[in-house]
């Protein structure tokens, strides 16, 4: 799909070709987002050239997957590269909400499913565990129910490299992952600087995510939304997702698309420089330095059950 509004770009090894903006899920069920708003901005989201959806299945209780399946009706699914995202360690978590996320959207299968908040360095170990949510999710995939598989995570870079590791010693090789990837992030615990460099050696996708952290970067006031968006597009991004919640704001959106140009390193330094008093103690990345963003810390029933054989140990 080609649109003169839009860049699209390679996802990693998979062979598909997505918009660079993706649009964000979480946004589309704010209490300010009525259905009727959520369903005008994925179908002109999706008419312009976003072909690239964003989801999760806890956001706002699954409403947003709800709302998204609803407006990916009449034909629209067949425009876009769908992705969701699942809470689940276990092998049987896993499948519950992989499987209440079709209903919800409404298809037969979802293009990408990632393992979700993978902030603490045993998710890894639980997640590819025997009787963990990897076995379910490729079995998942043999169905027909997914094709892609990768992981998101908001914490800390470190984090990210080790669930590259354990995976490696399972011997898979996500499709994508998806970060934090904003003008804070180069000063502060980077996945720019860490994980993207790994990513791009291993030909996975990259999906940044927080280029405005919900406007909390914009407080900072050392930046404009323009700025942020160009600063993540600038990145080795196949997709920068971003909250929409509003006509104005995906009009914004696709400003930032038009007057993107590749930064030289002169300019990246440039406006690194803006943020490197705001941006060296992770204050405007509160993602990485609070639990306000961790929904499975608030939700740990979410994960379910830890691994069998681990309570086997235990309690021998």
């Amino acid at each position: 799909m080609s649109n003169s509004e839009m860049l699209y770009r390679e996802l990693g090894s998979t062979g598909e070709r997505v918009s660079a903006i993706g649009l964000g899920g979480w946004h589309l069920s704010l209490k300010h987002v009525d259905e009727q708003l959520a369903m005008r901005i994925v179908h002109t989201a999706i008419d312009r050239g976003i072909t690239f959806m964003d989801n999760s299945w806890d956001y706002n209780g699954g409403e947003s997957e709800i709302r998204m399946g609803k407006a990916l009706q009449n034909g629209y699914r067949d425009k876009v590269f769908l992705m969701t995202k699942i809470d689940g360690r276990s092998k049987q978590e896993a499948t519950k909400q992989l499987d209440e996320s079709l209903r919800r959207l409404k298809v037969d299968y979802i293009d990408l499913v990632q393992y979700h908040e993978i902030l603490r360095f045993e998710d890894p170990h639980r997640i590819f565990d025997q009787e963990g949510a990897h076995a379910a999710i490729v079995a998942a995939r043999e169905a027909g129910k997914l094709r892609y598989i990768g992981f998101t995570g908001h914490k800390d870079p470190q984090v990210h490299l080790h669930m590259l590791s354990v995976a490696d010693t399972h011997g898979f090789q996500f499709a994508t992952a998806q970060m934090p990837l904003n003008v804070m992030d180069a000063h502060y615990r980077s996945f720019a600087k860490l994980v993207v460099p790994e990513l791009v050696k291993r030909n996975i996708g990259i999906l940044g995510m927080k280029s405005m952290a919900n406007g909390i970067l914009l407080r900072s006031k050392t930046v404009t939304p323009i700025e942020c968006l160009h600063y993540a597009l600038n990145l080795p991004t196949s997709v920068v997702i971003t909250g929409i919640d509003g006509m104005d704001i995906l009009e914004q959106t696709f400003e930032a698309v038009r007057t993107f140009q590749p930064m030289t390193d002169e300019q990246v330094q440039a406006l690194l420089s803006k943020t490197v008093k705001a941006g060296s103690h992770g204050e405007f990345e509160p993602f990485k330095t609070s639990s306000i963003f961790d929904s499975t810390a608030q939700h740990p029933d979410w994960l379910g059950e830890e691994p069998q054989r681990l309570q086997q140990l235990m309690s021998a």
